[in-house]
């Protein structure tokens, strides 16, 4: 019965392991995937600034047209 218990005890413990290492995988991805988040955030936001200054010189260049 000994030895069961030790087989036992050394799978737990390479299953311990494993587990260890795709924990240390995953917590790298999630890192990665918030830096790319906070990429992707960042140029969103430059390309909305650039969409709303093309609107703006948009809405001047109608105001200057209409006639008076």
């Amino acid at each position: 019965m000994s030895d069961g218990v030790s087989e036992r005890l050394g799978e737990l413990e390479e299953a311990v392991r494993r587990a260890l290492d795709v924990l240390g995988r995953l917590r790298a991805e999630n890192a990665q995937l918030k830096r790319e988040v906070r990429r992707l955030a960042e140029e969103r936001k430059h390309a909305l600034a650039q969409v709303d200054a093309i609107l703006k010189d948009l809405a001047k260049l109608e105001l200057d047209r209409r006639p008076e």
